[in-house]
């Protein structure tokens, strides 16, 4: 009698709940069937919109991940089971990482809005956070920058996209500015002269946009003059020290007179 019981029971609970757990199994199938067919469209919808390949394997990851987990709460819905405590459990796992991870989370997202609005791409020169130097590697939590005197400086994200960049390397071409002083005694336009053609035989200098040279200011015992002459970014210091080394000397040959020192 007692296993006739049971079989009873069972055969109960078969008639009862049997086609609401048949269901949720055929609907879990189809959902599979689904995400797999929706990562595969994934995939190649972001291989033509050009989106970072960096980006790629967290964007398909995120995505099925979330749609797998939707599939089995709708699943675990469908069938009837109670899913308070799991959702207490995932909102507290939720916020204990949350406040752990605030800074991590904070590099990450910096991460990704780099990699898609791209205010610099490898191997640009960027100036940001007190450095300055060539974009080497753009990682998901920090860049990587080498600067001219080769020295490898890591940049959080995080605060990198959140502070003011300056990509010099965008434009293709950077002005170079400096000043000379030298004393009134001078011919203002000879100096002017010999400047002109100090930059017109210093190697790594643009054509165009034309070089300039004007009075800045007159101080007490000088006359200020600005340079600014175009380079391309890759050769901004070699041309500075060439350009300001080959003035001083032709400036000099030629007897011109700087303003004395103190």
């Amino acid at each position: 009698m007692e296993v006739k019981g049971y079989y009873q029971d069972f055969h109960n609970w078969l008639v009862q709940h049997g086609p609401k757990y048949v269901g949720g199994l055929i609907i879990f199938l189809i959902g599979l069937w689904i995400i797999r067919f929706l990562r595969s469209r994934l995939r190649n919808r972001m291989l033509k919109r050009g989106i970072h390949s960096s980006l790629q394997p967290f964007f398909l990851s995120l995505t099925i991940t979330t749609l797998y987990v939707l599939l089995v709460i709708w699943v675990m819905n469908f069938i009837g089971w109670e899913m308070t405590i799991f959702t207490t459990i995932i909102g507290a796992f939720s916020v204990a990482a949350g406040l752990a991870l605030s800074g991590t989370f904070q590099n990450f997202a910096g991460g990704v809005l780099i990699l898609l609005l791209k205010p610099f791409e490898l191997n640009d020169s960027i100036v940001a956070q007190g450095q300055d130097g060539k974009v080497t590697s753009i990682q998901m939590f920090y860049t990587v920058l080498l600067t001219a005197d080769n020295k490898t400086v890591i940049i959080p994200n995080g605060k990198l996209f959140n502070e003011v960049i300056i990509n010099v390397t965008r434009e293709g071409k950077r002005r170079l500015d400096f000043e000379v002083k030298v004393a009134y005694a001078n011919d203002i336009e000879l100096v002017k002269t010999i400047m002109q053609k100090a930059i017109d035989t210093t190697d790594n200098l643009l054509k165009n946009p034309a070089s300039r040279i004007g009075i800045s200011s007159l101080e007490i015992d000088s006359i200020r003059f600005l340079v600014n002459v175009w380079v391309n970014p890759t050769n901004f210091l070699t041309a500075k020290i060439a350009l300001q080394e080959k003035i001083i000397k032709d400036l000099a040959a030629a007897g011109v007179n700087f303003p004395k020192a103190g």
